[in-house]
């Protein structure tokens, strides 16, 4: 008597998973972006996915490029420098997202598009310098608190309005809008507070009436929380090893 083995079966053999590519990943957070403004009766389209490429290599970013990304969020200077000569053939605009210290304004004002921490007059004065010295403008967005961590940084939301009427003194700087970063909790309506609050200022700001500065954007939410971040009003999202795979080095 013959005996069949396992393989002869293909029901009995073990289906391997399909591959965890970054247009699948990508896929994903986009369905739970659309699912997120469904639930708020928002348009999709009004929520950008900016893909966080920090400690991540060249070949990861040219990867997204050829799914349709040209903006990518870094935390630091030394990073975009290394990696920019590298990515000279391509149309890549760094959005730079990390708390920015003054004497990497000359880095910035050479290779950034956007700066989303701007939080001091000390720092807009540097980067003003520079950007005069390389011809340039740079968008950015006013980096505010409304989380009570000692980790985060930001103006205190009081200080924002006069923050903002300040920085008409520095045309090279166009002001597009504002970042949080929410308090890091297992708690939604904590979280979903810190973004509420972002959204309120905006508005409060935009009675105000100032000169030159649009507030059309609200850059909040990242990997844990950014559908909160949806529900309360962001127009772009910061997502990083969702979008790249797990990190090979520390953060």
């Amino acid at each position: 008597m013959s005996t069949s083995s396992n393989s002869e079966h293909p029901s009995a053999q073990t289906q391997q998973p399909l591959p965890d590519t970054m247009a699948l990943r990508i896929g994903r957070i986009q369905a739970r972006m659309a699912q997120a403004c469904a639930r708020v009766g928002r348009d999709p389209a009004e929520v950008e996915l900016l893909p966080v490429s920090k400690t991540f290599d060249s070949n990861a970013i040219r990867e997204a490029l050829a799914l349709g990304f040209t903006r990518f969020g870094e935390n630091r200077m030394q990073e975009v420098a290394q990696k920019a000569p590298l990515l000279e053939d391509c149309n890549v605009h760094w959005v730079v997202i990390g708390s920015l210290q003054t004497n990497k304004a000359k880095e910035v004002a050479r290779y950034a598009s956007e700066l989303q921490s701007l939080d001091r007059l000390e720092l807009a004065e540097a980067l003003e310098r520079r950007l005069q010295l390389e011809g340039r403008t740079l968008d950015v967005l006013v980096q505010v608190k409304t989380s009570t961590e000692d980790t985060k940084s930001g103006l205190e939301p009081a200080e924002l309005v006069p923050f903002l009427k300040q920085l008409s003194q520095y045309p090279s700087l166009h002001v597009k809008g504002l970042m949080t970063m929410a308090v890091l909790s297992d708690d939604p309506i904590a979280v979903r507070k810190c973004f509420s609050q972002l959204r309120e200022l905006r508005d409060q700001a935009r009675q105000e009436g100032i000169a030159g500065i649009s507030l059309e954007r609200l850059s909040m939410g990242m990997s844990g929380d950014f559908e909160l971040a949806i529900e309360e009003g962001s127009t772009e999202i910061r997502v990083g090893s969702a979008v790249f795979g797990s990190r090979a080095a520390p953060a």
